[in-house]
Parts: C-alpha cells; sequence; structure tokens
C-alpha cells in the first residue's frame, strides 16, 4: 500500500530550465544600464553553459560573466544578490503540478519532498510555486547538512512521514541522485523524464506530471493482489 509520495523539486516540479530563461532575460533587462554592451542571447547562453544545469553556485557563474565580459560597474557579488532576490519571480512550474499535488493529497497520500540546494533560495522557490501547502515534509540539503544520494536524507524524510520505504514512492529527474538512491532504500522510483539522460533504471517513467496518479494506482492494484 502506497502511503506517501517524495519529489524532488528542480526539473521534477520546477522547469528550472525555462525558470533560468526567464530570469537571465529579465536580470539583463533590468540591468541594462550595465550589461547593455553584452548582446543579449550572447549574455543568455554564456550564463546557460557557465550554470551546468544549476549544478555550479552563481558565484563562480557571476565571477567568470564579470571577468569575460568587462563588467565593471555591477560586481559578482551585486549580480548574486539580484540572483538570489528575484529568481523567485521567475518560477515556471511544470504542467500538471498543482492538479497532481492535489489528486494525490485528496487520496490520502502523505507528501514529502528532498531537494538539493540552499535552504531559504529553495524555500522561497517552493513558496512561489504555490505548492508548499501540499508538503508535509520538505527537506533541504543545505538545512539538513546532508543531500542526495546520501541515504540518511531519504530516511530522515521517511521518518517524518512516518512511512516505510516500502510504502513510498520517489519522483525525480536524476537517475543517481533520485531514482537509484531511493530505489536502494526499497523505494519506489520513478523518473521523470530529462532528454539529457537515457537509459535510465527505473521502476516507472512519466513524461508528465499527470502520469503520476496512475502509475500510484497500478501499484495500489499490484498491493491488492
Amino acid at each position: 500500500m502506497i502511503k506517501a509520495v517524495l519529489f524532488d523539486l528542480d526539473g521534477t516540479l520546477l522547469n528550472r530550465d525555462e525558470s533560468l530563461k526567464c530570469f537571465i532575460n529579465n536580470q539583463y533587462e533590468r540591468l541594462k544600464k550595465w550589461v547593455g554592451h553584452i548582446p543579449k542571447d550572447q549574455y543568455m547562453k554564456r550564463f546557460i553553459e557557465l550554470d551546468n544545469r544549476g549544478y555550479v553556485w552563481k558565484d563562480k557563474v557571476y565571477q567568470q560573466l564579470t571577468k569575460e565580459f568587462h563588467i565593471t560597474n555591477l560586481t559578482w557579488r551585486e549580480l548574486l544578490d539580484d540572483y538570489r532576490g528575484e529568481f523567485r519571480y521567475n518560477c515556471v512550474p511544470f504542467d500538471q503540478v498543482i492538479q497532481t499535488l492535489d489528486e494525490l493529497k485528496s487520496s490520502g497520500i502523505r507528501l514529502g519532498m528532498i531537494t538539493n540546494g540552499y535552504g531559504q533560495f529553495q524555500m522561497e522557490n517552493i513558496k512561489a510555486l504555490g505548492i508548499e501547502s501540499y508538503l508535509d515534509v520538505i527537506l533541504i540539503s543545505e538545512w539538513e547538512g546532508i543531500k542526495k544520494p546520501d541515504p540518511d536524507i531519504f530516511k530522515k524524510d521517511l521518518n517524518r512521514l512516518h512511512v516505510l520505504p516500502e510504502q513510498s514512492v520517489f519522483v525525480g529527474d536524476h537517475p543517481i541522485n533520485d531514482v537509484q538512491a531511493a530505489k536502494s532504500l526499497g523505494m519506489t522510483g520513478v523518473w521523470k523524464k530529462d532528454p539529457q539522460w537515457e537509459k535510465v533504471v527505473a521502476d516507472y517513467t512519466i513524461s508528465d506530471l499527470k502520469e503520476l496518479p496512475f502509475c500510484i494506482k497500478a501499484l495500489t492494484s499490484i498491493d491488492a493482489d
């Protein structure tokens, strides 16, 4: 019997690629007085390259940008502060996020989240998506002192939800940090497709969040048999 569904944030509920594009575009326009000597498409392209899908924190990104593009009237720290304060206003959810969480919650499923990243920054993004009230437990790596794929952060979330691994599903886009880490504990691993990965070993694969409730129903049916 599935009693809980746990989610990753970036790339799973938050469309980070689109959110980042929106943010960079808006930052460029807001700060055009200081960065307007750089063609916008070049600024955006280089930012995305340096960001490496979120695996490089923005202090390094902005240090490199200010150096390469000779940004002199703004420091990299000021640009970083702008990122921290403004990214939340550019958060783009994947389709069906609220509908999916609402359907799961209405069926009595407990909901949790485990995300790597900086605590306050990630929490602001969660609030921006309007999903905080759906989540019974939210664990963010900075605040917990451990991060995925460490099994301890999964165990902590499961303990707070009062469920066993075999009663739980984890949904994420990363094949190692999310799917395999969850499966290694006995959880059901659901991979939300990401085009950068191929041949991911998961219990279920979904392209759209609206498919998730059907996976849960299928697992419930298997348990009943």
